[in-house]
């Protein structure tokens, strides 16, 4: 990885990229700093420290502590996440935008304008709830009308620049915008993880033991890493042979070529989903100021992840055990929404193409919906072991910290994937310097 930075700033063109992108990461970590005006930061910290429920933490790692700090950025690039996730999945129940879908690049603009406007409408929705909500509760020094319309529009313009931000960085820069957005709020609240870690397991104890402990700790966070990277560049290779066929006075065809199917086709949105659907209801509840009593609280603690595996109170692990059928659920349903079997086989057949042992077309289809149940099976339970590990040793040893399982998985794709594209970039850079020798 580092050999390949070293090379590429080495080229002018690539190394302009990586500067701009290195800027535009400084002008989010700035305004991740800068205060909302009229708003009590004092009072909004106070109150984070108090929250025994993990929905908010969870959104406080993925706006890199924008919004326990309330700046300009607190509602981050989290609309467009979501706006983004519903439009890919309303390209399957609506048939307008599946057509969008499938006119190349003109529909993919239309798609991108259309998440624009869906990405401003959900952060004035979410603007207006934490103004109103946290308003009348001591969030702004003086609650009223002007002050909350000027907090929403202060945390929609930020939203709307982040995601402004990742655009020109995917056209300008390297990588994924959004993506790298996403990375650099995540792994900007990693000093602080492993500060309390140190503060928690190696602080004060005999050398022998901080060491100990301390090693135990790299070690794991080690194992997972690799394990994520495995579980990333997993792919099941389905030989596929093609047919020798005649073009003029040529015979062309008739190579052995490879269909990689990930084992992971689904990335980590099965763990965004399930997350975001059990916190939900912590994070209305707390909104509104609805601590719940009885059943209703006994469901929210069952939802909250601060709970789950602690052995004081293992009937809230219940919570874990539908996060995990929500996860393996999810993994099934979107890659059932992104990978068509049998497209997939109608376009191999039109091509001459063919699996060994198999006929072309529906069993070609029946065939990769078998090897893609097992996959994603296996896929599924690698993303709920990643998951799980965080709050086990969160629940047994409280070693609390933001970054999980999805973060991880977030850090490590997106870091393999703009290596990758950085590595590309300069292949076609040598090629073209190739070329015009």
């Amino acid at each position: 990885m580092f050999s390949t930075l070293k090379n590429a700033f080495k080229i002018k063109e690539i190394r302009n990229k990586l500067l701009f992108t290195f800027f535009m990461l400084v002008v989010i970590r700035f305004g991740s700093q800068l205060p909302i005006p009229g708003v009590n930061r004092d009072y909004f910290a106070s109150w984070f420290e108090q929250l025994t429920g993990g929905a908010f933490n969870f959104f406080d790692a993925f706006t890199g502590g924008s919004f326990s700090r309330m700046s300009v950025f607190a509602l981050n690039i989290t609309p467009y996440i979501t706006s983004s996730i519903i439009i890919q999945l309303l390209t399957i129940a609506i048939p307008k935008l599946e057509e969008m879908q499938k006119e190349g690049e003109d529909g993919r603009k239309k798609l991108a304008s259309i998440t624009r406007y869906v990405t401003v409408a959900l952060a004035l929705i979410e603007s207006g709830a934490m103004a109103i909500g946290f308003g009348n509760q001591g969030l702004l020094e003086n609650y009223g009308a002007l002050e909350v319309i000027s907090v929403i529009a202060v945390l929609t313009a930020g939203s709307a620049f982040l995601m402004w931000i990742g655009e020109q960085i995917t056209e300008y820069g390297v990588g994924n915008g959004i993506s790298i957005v996403l990375v650099i709020n995540i792994i900007s609240r990693l000093p602080d993880d492993f500060s309390s870690l140190y503060e928690q397991f190696c602080k004060g104890k005999s050398i022998p033991l901080a060491v100990v402990a301390g090693l135990i700790i790299i070690a794991i966070v080690l194992a997972m890493v690799v394990f994520v990277v495995i579980l990333n560049s997993a792919v099941r290779k389905i030989p596929v042979q093609y047919a020798k066929k005649i073009q003029g006075n040529k015979m062309v065809g008739g190579q052995m070529t490879f269909l990689p199917l990930k084992v992971n086709t689904a990335g980590v949105i099965p763990i965004i989903f399930s997350s975001s659907l059990m916190q939900t209801p912590i994070m209305i509840s707390t909104l509104v100021g609805y601590k719940g009593n009885g059943v209703w609280r006994q469901i929210l603690n069952g939802l909250n992840q601060d709970n789950w595996c602690n052995p004081n109170q293992l009937v809230y692990s219940i919570g874990l055990v539908v996060y995990i059928v929500l996860t393996v659920f999810f993994a099934y349903f979107y890659t059932s929404l992104t990978f068509n079997p049998l497209e997939i086989a109608n376009n191999m057949k039109k091509q001459g193409g063919f699996i060994p042992g198999i006929r072309p077309g529906k069993p070609t289809s029946d065939y990769l919906t078998k090897v893609l149940n097992a996959i994603i099976f296996i896929g599924a339970i690698g993303l709920v072991i990643v998951a799980v590990v965080p709050f086990f040793f969160n629940g047994v040893f409280n070693a609390s910290v933001s970054f999980g399982g999805t973060s991880l998985i977030i850090i490590v794709s997106v870091v393999l994937e703009t290596i990758k594209q950085i590595e590309s970039q300069m292949l076609v850079r040598n090629y073209k310097g190739f070329l015009n020798d």
